[in-house]
């Protein structure tokens, strides 16, 4: 009976944790790779690449009691595919899962109309925590983008009646300074008129 060895190829887009009679063992490298068959054995395969995760529709309250409808994208890479494979079970899902309580708490902070504002420094906070926790795991958060908000029907028509208020305040004010204009021109075209008959 003859000595055998394997040969794996390795390439730079993944990485391939080899476990040695069921312990780590290493990190194969790109490139050429020998293996002993039956003691060695490819026990995961992290892909370094950067991947989209969709995080799914959830429910959050804000800081003025508004529950809202809020889903998103988090797109990370595996920077340490040993913490990747041993550090958590499954990274993707407790990715998601820290997302989703990240989400939640950080809208929970902040009232509804900051929601819609600064939604851009929402997603900033979301990925600081989540890239505090995702250390850990060998995994680095690069963003976190909000994808949709959805209000309950009756906040939707609370904020329309709010806008056509708004809409109707201005043009009531800008009547009255069209009428005030209006006063004014012919106060001064009769004072013009006096001056010139007097003078």
């Amino acid at each position: 009976m003859g000595l055998r060895i394997e040969l794996f190829t390795g390439s730079e887009s993944r990485s391939w944790i080899v476990e040695r009679m069921g312990r780590f063992h290493r990190i194969l490298e790109p490139g050429l790779n020998l293996l002993w068959p039956i003691v060695d054995r490819v026990k995961y395969v992290q892909s370094l690449k950067e991947i989209a995760i969709d995080v799914p529709k959830q429910s959050a309250i804000t800081s003025d009691n508004v529950t809202l409808s809020i889903d998103g994208v988090l797109y990370l890479r595996i920077v340490d595919p040993y913490l990747a494979s041993y550090g958590v079970e499954d990274p993707e899902f407790a990715i998601t899962q820290l997302a989703q309580t990240t989400m939640r708490s950080e809208l929970g902070k902040i009232s509804l109309d900051k929601v819609f504002r600064e939604r851009e420094s929402l997603n900033v906070s979301i990925v600081d925590v989540i890239n505090k926790a995702s250390e850990a795991w060998g995994i680095a958060c690069l963003r976190y983008e909000i994808r949709d908000i959805k209000l309950p029907a009756r906040v939707q028509e609370a904020m329309q009646m709010q806008v056509e208020a708004e809409r109707r305040k201005r043009a009531a004010i800008l009547e009255s300074e069209g009428v005030r204009a209006a006063d004014i021109n012919v106060a001064e075209g009769k004072r013009q008129a006096r001056i010139l008959a007097s003078g």
